[in-house]
């Protein structure tokens, strides 16, 4: 984002300012907006101060511009008695996602209702996948030219935006050269506003597969924006990317465009793709932990960690499973900034990785270190470390060890999961072989390879 200038072309300060709020240490930068008028709104402004007449063929208000609503249906709507009665549901009020799902079943699209997940408009859906997807500092690929509040969704979570160009050849549609070479091993989704905003096409059938395929293989999502969908000005009535089994998809949209309703804030995102991978959405007491709070699986990771006996090694520890290490002790170790916490906050820090790699591993990525080697007493190489968590690509939570080990927590009686799978067994094989199996391994592994792309 550009930053502010003043007037005199000096740089400017926070945009807060403007309500007459000083920066100095309390605003993250990332909220460093250009707030700026520029000079179309500053003659606006002055037209109309003068009260001169003024024809504003921007205006994009539906409620300001003259179209008849059908008055009683909306006002009786909402005073439906059932609003009365709170039923708590983490993906949102099931009549309404039933609702949704009835609105693709108009299109020839099966969407069951438990892959709908409400919002309070698109760009909490948005902010809600892109937390979901993305780690500080990963990238997300977008259309150019494009809607621009996307740049400040993107900012407020941290997300680095990459543009691949339109391009205009007997209708515009993607430059599929140009977005391949600009996806990065931080590369998590690509966007598309279907239809686009400014251009207003729709994204061709061959194009959606083309893209599809395209993430499938590089274990990317596609996020679909479709709240204009239904305006279609010619034409066979278009697609919506719903439909998609081939990557994990996002597809998002909202009552208040297509019933022309803005100040109905009520949206909706629909989760599809391989039957794997589109169970980050459907299994929603999961995806409501990754976008909301820490994950269940670095919860239970942490957690099973510290039964751990290499976590017994001094007082107070804090055991972190980690995917990669390097080969000496003092190192770092990539993850998130939970973890980095984690480690800063323990009197011992020990690293269960994975794998054990070389310290120019990390030197040749040091922004993805989130660990400082100053903090890491002791690595340890433990495969499966984690479980019943997950390692992001190498294997998948597993459900039953999950709610085993939460359970025991709650029920008051972890002493005796210690003592069935700490201290009865000789090693961490043998934990593995005793409480796992080779089959479950298997399959947990299998999982964490289809849902990352990287093929079975």
């Amino acid at each position: 984002m550009a930053r502010r200038k003043m007037p005199d072309g000096r740089p400017g300060g926070h945009a807060l300012q403007s309500i007459g709020l000083e920066r100095g240490n309390v605003f993250a930068k990332r909220t460093e907006w250009n707030l700026e008028a520029n000079r179309l709104s500053e003659a606006l402004a002055r037209h109309r101060a003068a009260g001169k007449p003024l024809l504003d063929l921007t205006v994009s208000n539906p409620t300001a511009c003259g179209f008849e609503y059908d008055k009683d249906e909306i006002l009786r709507a909402l005073q439906n008695p059932a609003a009365l009665t709170y039923q708590p549901d983490p993906r949102g009020l099931e009549s309404a996602r039933r609702a949704v799902a009835a609105y693709y079943g108009e299109r020839d699209v099966d969407v069951p209702a438990e892959a709908v997940i409400l919002t309070t408009g698109t760009s909490e859906a948005y902010s809600f996948v892109l937390r979901l997807l993305c780690d500080p500092g990963d990238e997300v690929l977008v259309p150019e030219p494009s809607y621009p509040l996307l740049g400040f969704l993107a900012d407020i979570e941290d997300v680095t935006l990459v543009p691949y160009p339109l391009v205009y050849n007997d209708g515009w549609r993607m430059d599929f050269p140009a977005l391949e070479q600009a996806i990065t091993p931080r590369t998590r989704a690509a966007v598309v506003v279907h239809p686009n905003n400014p251009t207003g096409h729709y994204c061709r059938p061959e194009d959606a597969r083309r893209l599809a395929e395209l993430c499938a293989g590089r274990g990317m999502a596609v996020l679909s924006d479709e709240v204009f969908l239904d305006f279609a000005l010619d034409g066979p009535r278009p697609g919506s990317f719903a439909s998609n089994r081939e990557a994990l998809t996002f597809t998002l949209s909202g009552l208040s465009k297509i019933a022309g309703l803005p100040q109905m804030k009520a949206a909706w995102m629909v989760v599809s793709g391989p039957e794997l991978a589109s169970r980050v959405g459907v299994d929603v007491r999961t995806l409501r932990r990754y976008l909301i709070t820490p994950t269940t699986s670095r919860a239970a990771a942490c957690v099973s960690m510290s039964c751990r006996p290499s976590a017994r090694l001094s007082p107070r520890p804090g055991a972190i499973a980690e995917a990669s290490a390097a080969k000496r002790a003092s190192s770092a170790c990539r993850r998130s900034s939970f973890a980095r916490r984690r480690s800063l906050a323990s009197r011992r820090v020990i690293v269960s990785a994975e794998e054990i790699v070389s310290t120019d591993e990390f030197r040749r990525d040091p922004a993805r270190t989130s660990i400082p080697h100053f903090a890491v007493d002791a690595v340890v190489h433990a495969p499966f470390g984690a479980y019943p968590g997950t390692v992001q690509g190498y294997y998948a939570s597993d459900p039953e060890g999950v709610v085993e080990a939460m359970g025991a927590m709650f029920r008051g009686d972890f002493k005796d999961y210690l003592q069935k799978h700490v201290y009865s067994v000789g090693s961490h094989e043998e934990y593995l072989q005793k409480a796992v199996g080779t089959k479950r391994i298997a399959e947990i592994r299998r999982r964490e390879t289809i849902r990352e792309g990287y093929g079975v």
